[in-house]
């Protein structure tokens, strides 16, 4: 639902390689490098020199160049055209089953666990929770659901945003693990408030139109919020890191959807948003979509501003080739895909997020039986 609910490493391509990379080289779709994780300035005084070049575009040619020298013997020099599209960021959805360890998952199993009975007694239940009084306390400030509605989404905004832009200075206070566990256990009781309220009252407003029974709106709603989820949950796709399992990193994403658009749970809330929009059609949904996108389109500034402030000149030209507009850098030349593109989405976590979101759509009605049993 929410952006950003929910915003890194072979060697980079900004430093030279002391191995030649002719066409038998590493693959291009290799993670990224510390490097990216950690930006510190390059040792070569060339090269740093040249990463003060204010076009990229020239600095990824002289890094071409400078690769096509080690070439080995017989191979012409590689063109410049083959640096720009060599990608610098990480592959995303990547999850290599033989890297995985029984005990993380263990661990995340149990971490999910504990996490989802504090949730309930510490905020859903009722007689043991804060979750039904601070709903009340917000729905006495207006008799309007649609303003409650708003305040709700703008509480959880302010939390969540605020809380990543200050992810640097808490991060180096109290580490990653801890500041991620404390951003998830105050986001997270938030989120299911909004969400539940939505649910108990989004048929509570004005109906302003009424569509459901045109014939093919209801495959347009199902197949718009079906593809909403591919854009939606990019950030799930390090799930151990998401409970604080592996130490949770600001990752710098390059393949798969990041080619459609870098912002992708933007793109997503937007297509949920206007979907259940247009089913629903009335006040509250649209109070409801308003402020999701609103949260969402500040998301798209503050992710880009973090980013740039953590990897500096490789976000500059990840941000050179890649659009916030789905396909734009794709249209008009920027973003170069590569033939086998279609497989960076044949991976494990894009068919778990598959079967997620048929299993969401089935579950319809019990999360609604569920929502209504709280009285928010």
């Amino acid at each position: 639902m929410a952006s950003s609910f929910l915003l890194s490493s072979s060697p980079s391509p900004f430093i030279l390689s002391s191995r030649c990379r002719g066409r038998h080289g590493p693959n291009p779709y290799a993670r990224a490098s510390p490097f990216l994780a950690s930006p510190k300035p390059l040792q070569s005084p060339d090269v740093w020199m040249t990463s003060l070049t204010p076009n990229p575009s020239n600095f990824l040619r002289f890094v071409g160049r400078a690769r096509a020298r080690c070439t080995s013997i017989g191979e012409s020099e590689a063109k410049d055209a083959a640096s720009d599209e060599a990608p610098i960021g990480e592959d995303s959805a990547v999850f290599e089953l033989g890297k995985q360890k029984i005990s993380s998952w263990v661990y995340f199993t149990g971490i999910l666990g504990v996490v989802l009975f504090a949730l309930n007694v510490l905020w859903i239940d009722p007689s043991t929770g804060f979750g039904t009084g601070f709903v009340n306390a917000v729905s006495e400030l207006t008799d309007s659901h649609e303003v409650i509605m708003l305040i709700l989404i703008v509480i959880f905004a302010t939390v969540h945003s605020g809380m990543a832009s200050l992810r640097d200075a808490g991060e180096k206070l109290m580490g990653e693990r801890a500041y991620r566990v404390l951003f998830a256990g105050i986001s997270l009781p938030l989120a299911v408030s909004t969400i539940v309220y939505f649910i108990n009252h989004r048929y509570d407003g004005i109906q302003l139109w009424q569509v459901k029974s045109v014939p093919g709106i209801h495959e347009l709603v199902w197949v718009s919020s079906f593809i909403s989820f591919f854009f939606l949950y990019p950030s799930t796709f390090n799930l151990l890191e998401v409970a604080a399992v592996d130490k949770p990193k600001m990752h710098l994403w390059e393949t798969g959807i990041m080619r459609i658009t870098r912002h992708p749970q933007m793109v997503g809330q937007v297509i949920w948003c206007l979907a259940h929009t247009l089913w629903i059609g009335n006040s509250v949904a649209v109070a409801a979509s308003v402020g999701l996108i609103a949260h969402h389109l500040f998301g798209v500034w503050n992710g880009d501003r973090r980013l740039a402030s953590r990897y500096g000149r490789a976000f500059e030209v990840l941000k050179s080739r890649t659009s916030v507009i789905p396909f734009a850098a794709i249209l008009d030349g920027r973003q170069k895909l590569p033939k086998d593109f279609y497989k960076e989405f044949i991976q494990l976590p894009y068919l778990t997020i598959t079967a997620l979101t048929l299993g969401a759509y089935f579950a319809h009605p019990l999360m609604q039986s569920s929502s209504f049993q709280l009285h928010w």
